[in-house]
């Protein structure tokens, strides 16, 4: 994961060790954060958007932006299951406050939403823990998941 933002808040860093915890390979969750900008609007959004860039190699990229795809979770466990089964590393990327600019939505190999309703950074990390485990489970054919 891949977030523009400080530190994880103890009760969040708690949500995210609970299901960090329960989490096997090759499903698991490491965490990368980036400073927010000093700037603002555009010129914060590319500042933030080169330094997210400069971390990724050839990864698998999920964008989470309001505008994109909805899907529920047994998409997103087959959608994290591809690349990870061909060896591929996933990211999933948090853009600041002002989102990330075209670039970065050009790398992205898959741009989701969680919802059309916008969410503090700090709950999207914790929905995230969540969501990474309940498509493990999903994958493995486990009872966690309780579809419709």
């Amino acid at each position: 994961m891949l977030a523009v933002g400080r530190k994880h808040e103890s009760w969040v860093a708690e949500g995210i060790e609970r299901y960090a915890k329960r989490l096997k390979k090759p499903f698991d969750l490491s965490w990368q954060l980036i400073v927010h900008s000093a700037r603002e609007h555009d010129a914060a959004r590319r500042e933030e958007s080169e330094r997210l860039l400069a971390r990724l190699g050839d990864d698998y990229v999920v964008l989470l932006d309001e505008r994109g795809k909805a899907i529920d979770s047994p998409t997103l466990s087959r959608t994290l299951l591809r690349p990870l089964e061909s060896s591929r590393n996933v990211t999933v990327i948090i853009g600041g406050a002002y989102g990330v600019d075209d670039h970065v939505h050009r790398r992205a190999d898959f741009i989701w939403s969680l919802s059309p309703l916008v969410f503090p950074h700090q709950l999207v990390r914790l929905i995230l823990a969540e969501q990474v485990y309940r498509a493990q489970e999903i994958a493995g054919g486990r009872s966690y998941h309780h579809p419709a």
